[in-house]
């Protein structure tokens, strides 16, 4: 801590924070299996992705995926970076760790891109997400929403779940 205030440092994913994130997120019954971050470390050695880490006080707090080539129809036509994956864990919200995360994604999409795109939930267990990228700039793509990266189109019927999403861009500095 400083002046009272916890220190937020972010990293790369690294091999030796695998198994702590793994368990973090089984503690809160969260389907987040070891195997998904040693896939995230491959894809990160290929150059596919960037996983940034914030740990709180040198604790496992959250983290998010910076995807340089969207599976996103719309994102990987106009060849837009994608943040995906963003999760900061119930203990550690609403300390700044969530804005720190999106600071630094933005920052490393920006020295490559002027645009960065993210894709949010339509259910109110993505309320929060859905509130901090509007305040944060994102404005929604308008496309509409997608299932699976399919449109949904006029008087389909489905089951929303996770996988219905709105996909917002913001441009950078």
């Amino acid at each position: 801590m400083i002046d009272g205030n916890p220190v937020i440092e972010i990293q790369l994913l690294q091999t030796q924070d695998v198994e702590q994130i793994a368990k973090a997120f089984q503690s809160v019954k969260w389907d987040k299996p070891l195997s998904q971050y040693q896939r995230y470390l491959i894809e990160q050695e290929e150059g596919r992705r960037m996983i940034l880490v914030a740990f709180i006080d040198k604790v496992f707090a959250g983290y998010l995926t910076i995807v340089w080539k969207s599976e996103y129809p719309p994102f990987q036509a106009e060849n837009i970076p994608e943040i995906q994956d963003f999760n900061v864990l119930p203990p550690f919200r609403r300390r700044g760790v969530g804005s720190k995360l999106m600071d630094e994604a933005e920052q490393i999409i920006a020295s490559r891109k002027s645009i960065a795109g993210i894709g949010v939930g339509m259910t109110a267990d993505y309320g929060a997400a859905q509130r901090l990228y509007v305040l944060r700039g994102y404005v929604p793509d308008g496309k509409g929403l997608f299932l699976r990266n399919s449109p949904i189109k006029y008087g389909e019927q489905l089951t929303v779940g996770d996988d219905l999403t709105l996909h917002f861009i913001k441009r950078l500095n």
